[in-house]
């Protein structure tokens, strides 16, 4: 054989082996692994985390909490806790002495009030026995004062720890309004005014509550 005739043969037999090989190799190229492309649905997004508790209740104060326990040991603990809490000395208050000061001087102002009341009745009453009356009146507005009076030295007292003085002119304190009360059922000039009942209501039970107060502190310093 020629040496022409044999590489002839050569290229021949490399062709034939090219197309044999050809279809596979288009297959191997189309085959493909598995779609890299990710899914298009709904994204999912991650849950909210749940809202943060909330935080407990602060204790109260503790100026608040020495308030109410004082005044649970009052017979009026309702207007204890409002008339201690309106003073605003009583946020500072260190101790069961502060808040009895405060008491006293609440009731002080009232009696103070008390005396305001009885000496303007006095100026303008004008009937038929207004002299008896506005004389009346002005004893009023007197009692009332004196009522005060024993409530500033009763807060002299407290500051001495001297609690069995302070006792003594607390009830001496809620006793004056009461002799203008007497007086007007003995005399008789008119109708007991309405503005000095609901004074000397309010005075006795500030009394009582500063009392109630005062032997709680008596009592806490034997």
């Amino acid at each position: 054989m020629t040496p022409m005739a044999t590489t002839t043969k050569s290229k021949n037999a490399l062709v034939l082996l090219f197309l044999a090989l050809l279809p596979l190799a288009t297959l191997s190229s189309r085959a493909g692994g598995p779609s890299k492309h990710k899914s298009h649905g709904p994204a999912k997004h991650p849950s909210s985390p749940p809202p943060p508790s909330s935080p407990p209740s602060s204790p109260p104060a503790p100026a608040a909490a020495l308030v109410r326990s004082t005044c649970n040991s009052t017979a009026y603990y309702d207007l204890c806790v409002s008339t201690l809490s309106n003073d605003p000395s009583s946020a500072t208050a260190a101790d069961v002495r502060d808040l009895s000061a405060i008491a006293v001087s609440a009731a002080a102002a009232n009696a103070s009030g008390g005396a305001a009341t009885a000496s303007a009745l006095a100026a303008n009453v004008s009937n038929a026995t207004a002299g008896q009356q506005a004389a009346l009146l002005r004893t009023c507005a007197a009692k009332y004062g004196q009522a005060r009076d024993a409530l500033w030295a009763a807060r002299g007292s407290i500051a001495r720890q001297d609690y069995d003085s302070a006792s003594v002119q607390v009830s001496a304190a809620a006793e004056y309004p009461q002799v203008c009360r007497v007086l007007f059922q003995r005399q008789r000039p008119g109708a007991y005014p309405p503005e000095l009942a609901a004074r000397e209501a309010a005075l006795r039970q500030l009394c009582t509550v500063a009392l109630d107060i005062i032997t709680l502190l008596s009592n806490s310093s034997t």
